[in-house]
């Protein structure tokens, strides 16, 4: 079959209608050109602000990664609890350039700050009326949109930083300021277009000049300050600016707190010049192409018709894609470069509809507790298998604890949510195993953080090794601490499992060069219930918290039974 080229299709009938009407193409041009370039315009307006938003999403992103990260340094964790503010100073001020971020704030478990990277020299006031502080005080790890004391305008993260014993010392803020004209020097570079911060209403920084002086100060138009900071919505639209019209788009920011508009971001693309070019060309064109086009618009109207259909079919298809609806089937068929677009197209959309299905598939198997489960990478190729792997690391990491690689806190929240739900149908029992390295801080003090990182690392191994079935569950509780789930199991049966957990680990070797730092040993506490309604998984997981806490005060190195008076098992 002879395949019509999309090029056939279009230069041939072209090169005729150049030779006899080229005055009229002259007008078709110019008609065309202001509809392009208009579109153009508001397509590429409309691309900056969408990056514009990606833009902030990947600088909140930076705030809670470097904030997340550093939460966990245990140079940064000693800093805080040693309260030294000149060691806190030198080691998040080198951390400011890897992670993206502008500045670092440390405080206390008070909210009184230990040091500010963008500050040295100002600290030991309180910000405690920040909501990011108080949630991170909370235990909690939260980003937002902030006005603070020294910066006005930031996207920052804050998270608590725990000591070894759980408790909060301190929270570390990280944040990416845009209140400044070097920041928003390096927006106007990164989008191409005119931009402003105000602070509610009032303009604190901008790349926009008059007689070459900022016009840093100005008031928003009332018009547009009741739409943007009185009824809290975006606006789109055109304003005149020192006689020059701006495409503008104006963002408003809500304190996280009062919910009130405490800043506004700006973007304006000028376009007097650009109408003007447009207005000489379309004059231009119609003295030239007038004649033309009555000659030339029934021919041209038959060609177009034949071109553009399966092009408009495609589009449609195109616009279904980007809005988000992978399961397109692809219309156009023909054998032209369309037809190969179309067929193209379709395999993306198919490659991405099984990527998501599988993401989907891998977050239910984790919410369900099964932290086995992982994407099969080997079925994408190209970038599509490093986005299925960066997928599966991502995954990965949120449930399981990077240290000893046993699930996290995180995945035994679903997994024993899970399990409650399924003992309380059938009615069967369940144990929970609560358990503690004895004397694990003496232990660090002794031989060190990393001796002590390799304890936790055999003991995680111990306990995962003599966990035989494959519904059994073991995870890291926190700190020394582990915690271990066993389904359809007696009070008897958990009992004897814990007590092989604890003359495993009291046999076992640790890899250390002292001998006294190659041992180590455990205290266990064991609940075993059949779950009802008058028992929350709270009051499951505090009874064995509490056997744990006889075990310890017992002599440490047993094992008790919630529920018993005769001490260790």
């Amino acid at each position: 079959m002879f395949k019509k080229s999309l090029k056939v299709k279009i230069i041939l009938p072209s090169i005729i209608i150049l030779s006899v009407l080229i005055v009229s193409l002259n007008m078709f041009l110019s008609v065309r050109f202001l509809f392009l370039n208009d579109a153009l315009i508001n397509e590429k307006f409309e691309a900056n602000i969408k990056s514009f938003h990606f833009y902030l999403d990947d600088k909140t992103s930076n705030t809670q990664m470097a904030a997340v990260s550093m939460s966990f340094d245990a140079d940064a964790i000693k800093a805080i609890r040693e309260r030294d503010t000149e060691a806190l100073l030198r080691l998040f001020t080198s951390k400011q350039i890897p992670y993206g971020v502008n500045y670092y704030t440390i405080a206390d478990h008070e909210g009184i700050v230990l040091a500010r990277t963008h500050e040295p020299d100002r600290f030991g006031d309180s910000i405690l009326y920040q909501q990011n502080v108080k949630n991170a005080l909370a235990g909690e790890v939260s980003s937002y949109f902030e006005t603070g004391t020294i910066v006005q305008v930031s996207a920052r993260t804050a998270v608590p930083v725990y000591d070894t014993d759980d408790s909060i010392i301190g929270i570390i803020i990280t944040g990416v300021r845009f209140d400044s004209d070097n920041e928003v020097e390096k927006l106007k570079k990164l989008f191409e277009v005119e931009v402003a911060i105000f602070a509610i209403n009032t303009r604190i920084a901008t790349t926009t000049t008059k007689d070459e002086q900022s016009i840093v100060g100005m008031a928003l138009d009332p018009k547009i300050e009741e739409i943007i900071i009185k009824n809290k919505q975006e606006y789109r639209g055109s304003v005149d600016i020192f006689g020059e019209t701006y495409k503008t788009y104006y963002k408003p920011l809500l304190d996280p707190q009062d919910k009130k508009v405490f800043a506004v971001f700006f973007f304006g693309m000028p376009t007097t010049e650009v109408v003007a070019a447009s207005n000489n060309v379309i004059r231009d064109g119609i003295i030239c192409g007038f004649i033309g086009l009555v000659i030339s618009a029934i021919l041209i109207y038959s060609i177009m018709s034949s071109i553009s259909e399966p092009i408009i079919k495609l589009t449609n298809d195109m616009g279904n894609i980007a809005d988000g609806n992978l399961r397109v089937d692809i219309k156009v068929q023909s054998e032209d470069e369309v037809g190969h677009l179309g067929r193209s197209l379709q395999r993306i959309a198919n490659i991405l509809h099984k990527l998501l299905d599988d993401i989907h598939i891998l977050i239910a198997e984790h919410k369900k507790g099964n932290t086995e489960y992982d994407l099969n990478t080997e079925e994408f190729h190209g970038d599509y298998k490093i986005l299925a792997d960066n997928v599966s690391k991502l995954a990965t990491f949120s449930i399981k604890d990077p240290l000893t690689g046993i699930p996290n806190r995180r995945s035994f929240n679903n997994r024993i949510e899970m399990e409650w739900n399924r003992a309380t149908r059938e009615k069967t029992p369940l144990s929970i195993l609560m358990m503690d390295i004895d004397k694990f801080k003496e232990y660090n003090d002794t031989f060190g953080h990393q001796q002590g990182d390799l304890a936790l690392q055999s003991v995680a191994d111990t306990i995962k090794r003599l966990l035989i079935r494959s519904t059994d569950f073991v995870a890291r509780w926190g700190g020394e601490e582990f915690v271990v789930l066993l389904p359809n199991t007696n009070s008897s049966g958990a009992v004897g499992v814990a007590e092989k957990i604890r003359i495993a680990i009291e046999k076992s070797v640790i890899p250390c060069d002292d001998e006294r730092g190659a041992k180590a040993t455990i205290s266990i506490g064991v609940h075993t219930l059949i779950p009802e309604q008058s028992c929350s998984i709270c009051d499951f997981i505090s009874a064995a918290d509490s056997a744990l806490y006889e075990a310890k005060e017992a002599g440490r190195n047993s094992v008790c039974r919630h529920g018993t008076n005769t001490g260790p098992i």
